[in-house]
């Protein structure tokens, strides 16, 4: 399974806006008509419970959304761009620039991850009393690009936990209709799975976890890779292996080891199961196992995994602790439709700063970024009132108090100007 992956994701740039005049018959001074383009497409990220895994961004590919049509005469205005929806299973956290900015824990859920640009006006929406016939308009908006990182934690109800070679996935085969891998040597298990169980008319999510062993949480053998699909199981299975030498150890370890890595997760509901009961040694200590768990306070059951000796039994266990946790913490129900993301205005303050590097000035702040390199490149008459507006937002003088000169570089964004 992979459950980590790193890709690029760019919304659509926007159309164009056109320069365009009316030309009729009969109609000399027909006026601007130059249409607006439309806006780019977003990135949707959706959380899709037929989904398994991330495997189909392994290759760490850039994902695009589609870019929005030019405008055309006649005030025709540009298509906008396809938004690209990238289904990823439910438990996916996303992050970019190492803050989390997302989790698609129920199915439907979807998170906006690179906004599609917005399109150029045209010319039409430039004319004023005293010009009118202007010769600009906009270019579109680029989309946001991002490097984003996917991290997938399972979701499941019960996750079953042990030593390597404890039999978890023998036991996951018994009760389900999942068919891991299973020998009879240790780390057998290399990547987590999930079986249905089904009790009754009802059924609930097990997973396999596979085998944890001492020093997991500081990253021995794969312990970091299997302990974060614990975080999200809401009842700990406890497969013990009851012909080993010593239980009370092996339980320690894992104890141990889910303390260490996360301190919630000593205080998570437990089950113990001693597996491997049609082993003569282990059968002879029945009493013995029945009184550590006593003394650790927890509840257990005793089965035959490879045999299928008490594993229906167990299953109905299983349900009726997760009955008791559901009904102290209800799981969140599916939604039919998720909404997007609401976007909010960024809180008040500095519209823009100005920034001295590498022998030019930038501007940062997105009002002036924006103006500039939607407007101030199709024209000198654009030019000018690119000018006109900067002054009017106060970037001018800002630049002025910083030092600027004619013939220094002025960045927004993408866009370098020499400064007249």
């Amino acid at each position: 399974m992979f459950d980590r992956a790193e890709i690029r994701v760019r919304g659509g740039d926007g159309g164009h806006g056109l320069i365009s005049f009316r030309r009729e018959k009969f109609v000399p001074r027909g006026g601007p008509d130059g249409g607006d383009g439309g806006r780019g497409g977003d990135v949707v990220l959706i959380a899709d419970a037929r989904v398994n895994g991330l495997a189909e961004f392994r290759f760490g590919r850039e994902y695009r959304a589609g870019n929005g049509g030019h405008g055309g005469k006649a005030k025709k205005h540009g298509r906008n761009g396809s938004t690209l929806k990238l289904r990823v299973p439910p438990g996916t956290i996303v992050r970019r620039e190492g803050e989390v900015i997302g989790d698609l824990t129920t199915p439907g859920e979807k998170l906006v991850v690179a906004r599609g640009g917005r399109g150029g006006r045209g010319n039409t929406h430039f004319a004023t009393p005293t010009n009118r016939a202007p010769h600009m308009s906009e270019s579109g908006q680029r989309g946001e690009a991002w490097a984003i990182e996917l991290e997938l934690k399972l979701l499941s109800d019960a996750g079953l936990v042990g030593l390597p070679n404890a039999g978890k996935s023998t036991l996951l085969a018994a009760m389900t209709a999942a068919r891991p891998k299973i020998a009879d040597y240790p780390f057998t298990t290399l990547e987590p799975a999930l079986g249905v169980v089904d009790v009754g008319h009802e059924s609930y999510v097990l997973a396999d976890i596979p085998g944890l062993i001492e020093g997991a949480h500081e990253g021995v053998g794969l312990g970091l890779e299997f302990l974060r699909h614990v975080e999200r199981t809401r009842l700990l299975v406890h497969v013990v292996d009851a012909a080993r030498e010593d239980p009370a150890h092996d339980i320690a370890v894992i104890d141990g080891e889910l303390r260490s890595y996360a301190e919630d997760l000593a205080s998570r509901p437990q089950l113990l199961v001693f597996n491997k009961m049609d082993i003569p040694e282990a059968d002879a200590r029945r009493a013995e196992l029945s009184a550590l768990a006593d003394r650790l306070g927890r509840p257990h059951a005793f089965v035959a995994a490879a045999a299928r000796i008490g594993t229906d039994e167990l299953a109905k266990r299983i349900f009726a602790m997760l009955k008791e946790i559901w009904e102290e913490a209800p799981p969140p129900l599916p939604e039919r439709e998720a909404e997007l993301p609401v976007l909010r205005p960024q809180p008040r303050g500095a519209r823009f700063t100005v920034e001295h590097e590498e022998g030019a000035f930038r501007v940062v702040g997105e009002r002036p970024v924006t103006l500039v390199e939607m407007l101030a490149l199709q024209s000198d008459e654009s030019r000018a009132e690119t000018m006109r507006r900067l002054r009017r937002m106060g970037v001018v003088a800002a630049l002025e108090r910083a030092g600027v000169r004619p013939g220094d570089r002025v960045r927004f964004g993408e866009v370098e100007l020499v400064w007249e």
